[in-house]
């Protein structure tokens, strides 16, 4: 029997269904967090966003306080890049996604180890760490008098990417600051890594949150090389589709596939989003009809709107004494959109403006230019 296929709307919707975009839920912050197989989180605020986003009436002293008693933390894992995670997620996940940060480690930073052995680095930097959370810098001037013919940065960052870390508070914290300062996992945690992670779990994890999708999809979320013979092997556990262009998508036995035709509510999200960055072929969200240029940097906040499903243009968040303004950047009505979606945008961005800038003089919302 041919396998059906899937357009790209179809992959929207579920997708969408996937990463609670398609309605607002209840759901706790540490379920959501693990169903969405962790949150990219190098910019601080990033996850907040996201999580207002997808919950409704989502506090931000809830994740805040997660990360505070340690049942949350930011760590290096999927494509060596920093993401949010709840506590049993990291010690399961974070040896798997181990030799994605070892070969990221190899450029640009082993040539100036200058013949260092890593391990003994790696070694010395962990025993630091266990006695104190430390910064990069920190790391570094510790670590140099012991081998002053590496560079001092290269030594901090071959601790950084060897280790199983986890970046402490204050840094992650609602409102808090603070340069990123690492601690040892299983010292932060109390618990020790998982002795058998297993890699099906993980791809059952990435389907879970980002399917039907290829093995180069899943490839490009987490940076694992090695994956289709592990998809192979999963094979009579999976469900197959392909898309139009005839690649073969896998899929979680239940996992949802609504109606392409589901309304989806038009939505903000932060600048970094796993939605953006967790598919090699990324139509299912970037159709052509966004903006095609970047958002100036500069503002306090930025990120993308989704209307109708897709990414559609860029918002920002300027403020002033006078008070604070969200700006639409670059949407341009298309044939087929909703008579209220401009004004079910301008609720939205309302509503993040109340979340991100409650105590601004006036909250203001403007399109730019005016569709």
């Amino acid at each position: 029997m041919p396998e059906a296929v899937l357009g790209p709307r179809a992959l929207n919707r579920a997708l969408l269904a996937r990463q609670g975009l398609l309605e607002r839920s209840d759901t706790p912050v540490t379920a959501m967090v693990e169903q969405l197989a962790g949150m990219q989180a190098q910019v601080p605020e990033n996850p907040y966003v996201a999580l207002w986003s997808r919950l409704r009436e989502f506090e931000a002293a809830s994740l805040s306080t997660l990360i505070e008693h340690r049942q949350a933390v930011r760590a290096q894992l999927m494509r060596s890049t920093i993401h949010l995670v709840t506590a049993r997620d990291m010690l399961a996940i974070s040896p798997l996604t181990l030799p994605v940060l070892i070969r990221t480690f190899k450029s640009p930073w082993a040539a100036k180890l200058h013949g260092v052995d890593v391990e003994a680095v790696l070694a010395a930097g962990m025993e630091l760490l266990a006695e104190r959370p430390l910064t990069r810098t920190e790391l570094a001037e510790l670590l140099a008098p012991r081998w002053p013919q590496a560079e001092p940065a290269a030594l901090a960052h071959a601790v950084t990417f060897h280790g199983a870390l986890v970046q402490v508070p204050p840094r992650g914290l609602w409102g808090g600051h603070g340069q990123a300062t690492w601690a040892p996992a299983e010292t932060w945690l109390g618990a020790p890594l998982h002795p058998n992670p297993a890699l099906d779990q993980l791809v059952v994890r990435y389907l879970a949150a980002f399917g039907p999708a290829t093995v180069a999809d899943m490839r490009t979320w987490s940076g694992l090389t090695g994956l289709k013979a592990v998809f192979e092997r999963m094979r009579p556990e999976l469900r197959t589709f392909r898309d139009e262009r005839g690649r073969e998508l896998f899929d979680v036995p239940d996992g949802p596939l609504p109606d392409p035709g589901t309304p989806a509510p038009p939505r903000l999200l932060p600048e970094y989003d796993n939605l953006f960055l967790s598919h090699a072929d990324r139509s299912r969200v970037l159709a052509g009809v966004g903006p095609g240029l970047p958002l100036p940097r500069g503002a306090r906040a930025f990120g993308s709107l989704l209307a109708d499903g897709f990414f559609r243009a860029f918002w920002r968040i300027d403020e002033t004494a006078a008070g604070a303004t969200l700006t639409i950047d670059r949407f341009t009505r298309l044939s087929g959109d909703d008579d209220d979606l401009l004004d079910a945008i301008v609720g939205e961005a309302r509503g993040l403006l109340a979340f991100l800038s409650p105590n601004a003089a006036a909250h203001d919302v403007r399109f730019e230019p005016r569709p």
